[in-house]
């Protein structure tokens, strides 16, 4: 018999964000869900309310839950049942420690952040977005053949840094275009197309393509010295997580031509943006769309309902890190 189901009282849920309409009916069925119809960042003070007040937690990528907010006195919350595959946000070990459970939603957004890793290396490429901007603002004069050349795709080399489900499903689409795919991983993947070295893959590669998790270990692997390997036609793109680039490096790059262009969707202080990059016109620049379409939104909702409800019940949830 399900928690909840014999009378009792149901499992208490704190969510953080907005989450899809669908997903926010099932949780109110199964929980006494306590949702953001607002929609607005929660503050420490609110997440440690939260946090003795709940049973569950369902954040999301802007919540910090560090060492701190996990050992705080009085907490009721056994759970944290992320919306997102990324879990640097949270103290994994501290989490550990304190017998609190950590979910993530790792499948449902593949292929929605590949998709957009994809479109991010044609609009650096056919310099869309410069090309959107001059036409907004009524400067474009006309067709001419020299007019705003941009690179293809085709024949070039995608060097992937990372090598888990989001690059692979990135290098299954390159290769559609005609593109060679090159991959580097901390361990050897064992699969062709391995380069030992991220410096070589940077050099070998026409689009670098990062598909790294967040954290300490890879904050500015992409930094002034690794950019200066790249080609000067290269193409730099960044689906993983804001502070794995040096955005101030990468800013002067593109300023001073070292290398072509760059297509960003993180960034490292989200919301804010280096504000050399936002005038550089060889950045294409998104609002961290990697998994935003319905479909996966939706699914990444139910992934974390799944985890939910299966520790409710007394099973291992699907997707525990921690």
């Amino acid at each position: 018999m399900r928690n909840g189901e014999t009378g009792g009282p149901r499992p208490r849920l704190y969510v953080t964000r907005r989450l899809p309409d669908a997903v926010e009916a099932r949780l109110a069925d199964r929980f006494e869900a306590t949702f953001n119809p607002e929609d607005r960042p929660r503050d420490r003070h609110e997440l440690e309310a939260a946090m003795r007040d709940h049973d569950a937690i369902c954040p999301t990528i802007t919540d910090r839950l560090d060492a701190g907010l996990l050992a705080l006195p009085g907490r009721r919350a056994r759970i944290l049942a992320n919306f997102g595959a990324g879990v640097d946000h949270v103290d994994l070990a501290a989490a550990a420690a304190r017998g609190i459970a950590v979910t993530n939603t790792p499948d449902a957004l593949t292929d929605a952040t590949a998709d957009l890793a994809i479109l991010l290396m044609l609009m650096a490429a056919r310099r869309a977005g410069e090309g959107e901007r001059e036409l907004r603002a009524g400067r474009w004069t006309g067709w001419r053949p020299t007019h705003m050349i941009g690179q293809g795709l085709g024949g070039k080399t995608l060097g992937l840094v990372g090598f888990g489900r989001i690059a692979r499903a990135t290098g299954r689409r390159a290769e559609a275009f005609g593109m060679r795919v090159l991959h580097h991983s901390r361990r050897p993947s064992g699969e062709p197309g391995h380069v030992a070295t991220i410096e070589a893959l940077a050099a070998e590669a026409d689009i670098l393509s990062l598909h790294v998790p967040g954290g300490a270990e890879t904050r500015h692997l992409v930094d002034a010295g690794l950019i200066a390997r790249m080609k000067r036609s290269a193409i730099l793109v960044n689906t993983a997580r804001g502070p794995v680039v040096d955005e101030a490096a990468l800013a002067a790059a593109l300023r001073d031509g070292r290398i072509a262009a760059a297509g960003l969707d993180v960034y490292e202080r989200e919301p804010a943006v280096h504000p050399d990059l936002l005038g550089c016109e060889n950045a294409v620049l998104l609002p961290h769309l990697g998994s935003a379409t319905i479909e996966t939104r939706t699914a990444m909702g139910m992934q974390a309902a799944d985890n939910l409800e299966a520790f409710f019940d007394g099973r291992d949830p699907p997707n525990r890190v921690a």
